[in-house]
């Protein structure tokens, strides 16, 4: 790994190598998934199969029933967090991290459903719910009837949001288990865990925002907060700056890093990898230019929109999407790259594809590669 001097102007293929380099995605590396889902921060997780897709392409040898077995043995849960999105993150990581990110949440609450809530005792509001489950998971749906029944005059998915924004609540099994249906329940975090939540002690977001950089730097201030949400970022970088060091992208934005992180260097090899569609790997930077290719179809959806089941790294940079279709004992995965791939691409792209299809459907009985679009 090469040393680069403070002050140093990052190209965008050495943000890239970097940011493949700390998400293990220049080679799958020998980890356990606990230590993998806290070394990022947590794993963005709508859709339950995500997760395992994520780890698969990182960790050697990954066996999904680890991940499963962490979630039943509930060393691990899935949450809102980060964006008040789902996030799959550790025990450990709930505690530590719900209580940073809280003001966020009920800030996107009053954002999106302001109107529908004024008037309410949202503290009121909260409390019955947390009463509500205390009797078991609840469905957002069953949860935003039960209250109803209360305010009669409400809408039964902003009370039932106001209640988890407020209430931190995790899906519980089956919900998320490797290839097991589960309805979306929530359950209080604290009664799962069996721990209490530090807010007013926990949600300083120092601590935070050092293993984002650790994970997904260099960033900007900018970076930092599209990742997390929070307001007042600056602020925060200016009270660890004594502690980081500073670079620039080609832009002269300054770029925040921890000591000691990788720089592989921009000519490294970068084997092409599948990963799920909300990876925060291409979700995480305010300027994604280091994960984006410069040109993308203009038509094609960017990793993150919905509509597709995962996108594909060639070169170290998303090269376009995919999704896999099963019938009849067979499975297709489809491959939409946004541009040209030369043969030798074609061939290392269809091959590791090949292994996703092993890995998602090993029961199917033929399967295929194929390139659209």
């Amino acid at each position: 790994m090469e040393t680069i001097p403070e002050g140093t102007v990052l190209d965008r293929r050495t943000l890239n190598r970097s940011l493949l380099a700390r998400q293990s995605l220049l080679g799958r590396v020998r980890a356990s998934a606990e230590e993998m889902i806290e070394g990022l921060v947590g794993l963005q997780a709508q859709e339950p199969p995500d997760p395992y897709v994520a780890l698969w392409s990182r960790i050697e040898d990954f066996a999904p029933r680890e991940l499963s077995a962490m979630l039943e043995e509930r060393r691990a849960v899935r949450m809102s967090l980060l964006r008040w999105t789902v996030h799959l993150v550790t025990a450990r990581d709930c505690m530590a991290l719900r209580p940073v990110v809280q003001g966020v949440i009920e800030r996107r609450l009053l954002g999106q459903f302001r109107r529908q809530l004024a008037g309410l005792d949202l503290a009121e509001v909260a409390e019955a719910g947390r009463l509500l489950l205390q009797d078991g998971p609840l469905s957002a749906s069953r949860l935003g009837d039960a209250l109803r029944e209360r305010w009669p005059d409400r809408e039964r998915l902003p009370l039932s949001l106001a209640v988890t924004a407020r209430v931190p609540t995790v899906q519980p099994p089956p919900r998320g288990l490797w290839r097991t249906p589960g309805a979306a329940l929530q359950t209080p975090a604290d009664r799962w865990l069996g721990r209490d939540f530090d807010f007013a002690a926990g949600s300083a977001p120092d601590a935070a925002v050092l293993r984002y950089l650790a994970a997904f730097g260099p960033a900007s201030v900018r970076d930092v907060a599209v990742w997390s949400g929070l307001s007042g970022v600056r602020a925060v970088v200016d009270r660890l700056r004594p502690g980081l060091r500073v670079y620039r992208d080609e832009k002269g934005t300054e770029l925040y890093d921890v000591p000691g992180a990788p720089f592989p260097g921009p000519g490294v090899e970068a084997p092409p990898r599948f990963l799920p569609q909300y990876d925060n790997i291409a979700l995480s930077h305010a300027d994604r230019a280091r994960i984006m290719p410069r040109n993308p179809y203009a038509e094609a959806p960017l990793p993150g929109s919905g509509g597709n089941r995962g996108f594909f790294l060639h070169d170290g940079f998303v090269g376009g999407l995919w999704r896999i279709e099963t019938a009849r004992g067979a499975a297709l995965l489809h491959v939409l790259p946004y541009g040209p791939l030369d043969a030798g691409a074609r061939d290392a792209v269809a091959a590791e594809g090949a292994r996703l299809l092993e890995f998602a459907v090993p029961e199917t009985t033929a399967r295929e590669v194929r390139f659209t679009g």
